[in-house]
């Protein structure tokens, strides 16, 4: 017999985790923090926090600080200012079978609410409250998928996540919980992704409403506003069968080696591991054939305008990573969109749709890479899929590697060395601990 969802999240405790599932909650606090530093930075979070400022002031369920930021605002702006400052990176954590993130919305929404529930928190509390958004949200992702006909934004499926687990945080009952799913599913965003694919822009993966979406639905149950049932924790029964044996937190999650979309990042490993084996330089590259996914040939971006086009192109990113030999922060500024070497390689570069790899990237993503150079040699690598994957996982050494070179321009060395080493052992701290790590990943630079 399947556990009831509002059960599992009602019942929860930190010695109910297994050890997997504790080592990815640890990885997605450093891995996300690092990418809130360096997204803080950015034009997209600057004007998410100023519309969040101008619309969700400190009411009367308390102040809650924004991510990376330090601004005062409701829970709901926090979570909305949060969500869309992770997103403005797109670096943070990944569950391929969803097409999705989930740590961009949990993190600032759980980290607001922290602010703001009864104290004290300590990390283990924290760690629980994390899980099930965590698991609630993989599942819910993956029944949306199943049965709805479109491709929805991450903050779709993410708003349930968030709505139980903040529910659960604000002390909320079984029958609370069910109408919080259900209320931050009925009024998540079910915002279409390949519309932000062929016209990228700020509105990103659609976790800057998806988050207090969540949030505020767990408020609204908590004062009885009904919303039951959740389809996609209720009537979608495949999906939550083995809820509380299994944990799909652990099967799916997995971490970005570069800060663009995903779908690109085979493409990107293949033409680092080519440059590198043939010792090839960019000025002998005269072009780039690439033979991969549909969905992946509609993120052309041969000549990005805007950050949002770099992060959701595959050419362009591709051609920076045979210049540069990396694709990390100097690559996020803005006079790379005009480097000539880049652009001329970008152009070059053809994207071919292939049926076969359409065919095999269910909760993969695949591309074949050869690289023409000036002499009229070719250089054909073989079919992968992006490192990060769990088959292919970073290390915990790269991992860390990740968060210094995201967080360390932006916070400091000293602040990212205390960020990282209290993130990974979150789970283990006391109240005392734990609120000096909030107030570290919320005040501002």
């Amino acid at each position: 017999m399947s556990l009831p969802f509002d059960q599992f999240a009602a019942d929860l405790t930190y010695a109910d985790l297994p050890e997997p599932l504790l080592a990815v909650l640890r990885r997605s606090f450093l891995d996300t923090m690092g990418v809130a530093a360096v997204a803080s930075t950015t034009d997209m979070a600057d004007a998410a926090r100023r519309g969040a400022r101008a619309m969700f002031g400190v009411g009367t369920a308390g102040g809650a600080r924004v991510l990376m930021a330090g601004t005062m605002l409701s829970p709901a702006g926090a979570a909305m200012a949060g969500g869309f400052t992770v997103d403005a990176v797109d670096a943070h954590d990944t569950t391929s079978p969803c097409k999705g993130h989930v740590g961009s919305a949990v993190f600032p929404a759980l980290m607001a609410m922290a602010e703001v529930v009864k104290k004290p928190l300590t990390g283990a509390a924290f760690a629980a409250d994390l899980a099930v958004a965590y698991e609630v949200s993989c599942r819910a992702g993956l029944a949306q998928h199943a049965t709805c006909a479109d491709y929805h934004t991450s903050g779709a499926w993410t708003a349930v996540g968030v709505a139980t687990a903040c529910a659960r945080m604000l002390g909320c009952d079984r029958d609370q919980i069910r109408h919080a799913a259900g209320i931050g599913e009925y009024h998540g965003p079910r915002s279409q992704m390949m519309r932000c694919i062929d016209y990228p822009t700020m509105v990103r993966d659609g976790v800057g409403w998806g988050a207090p979406s969540g949030v505020v639905a767990a408020y609204l149950a908590h004062e009885g506003f009904t919303g039951a049932p959740a389809l996609t924790c209720e009537q979608a029964p495949d999906f939550w069968t083995d809820l509380g044996r299994n944990w799909r937190t652990v099967e799916d999650t997995s971490y970005k080696a570069y800060p663009c979309c995903r779908w690109a990042h085979p493409s990107i490993d293949a033409v680092a591991h080519l440059m590198q084996t043939h010792g090839l330089s960019h000025h002998e590259i005269a072009g780039v054939d690439i033979k991969t996914f549909h969905n992946a040939t509609r993120l052309a971006g041969h000549r990005p305008a805007t950050p949002d086009e770099f992060a959701y192109g595959i050419a362009f990113p591709v051609a920076t990573m045979i210049v540069r030999g990396q694709i990390g922060v100097p690559e996020l500024a803005a006079d790379t969109l005009t480097d000539p070497e880049i652009r001329r390689i970008s152009d070059t570069i053809r994207l071919i749709d292939d049926p076969h790899f359409t065919k095999i990237s269910q909760g993969k993503r695949w591309a074949q890479v050869t690289l023409h150079t000036k002499d009229g040699r070719s250089f054909e690598d073989a079919p992968r899929t992006p490192k990060g994957d769990n088959d292919l996982p970073l290390s915990d050494a790269e991992i860390s590697e990740k968060f210094h070179l995201f967080a360390d321009p932006v916070l400091g060395q000293t602040r990212a060395t205390e960020i990282e080493q209290l993130s990974t052992v979150f789970d283990s701290l006391d109240a005392a601990q734990f609120d000096r790590l909030l107030d570290l990943c919320l005040s501002a630079p």
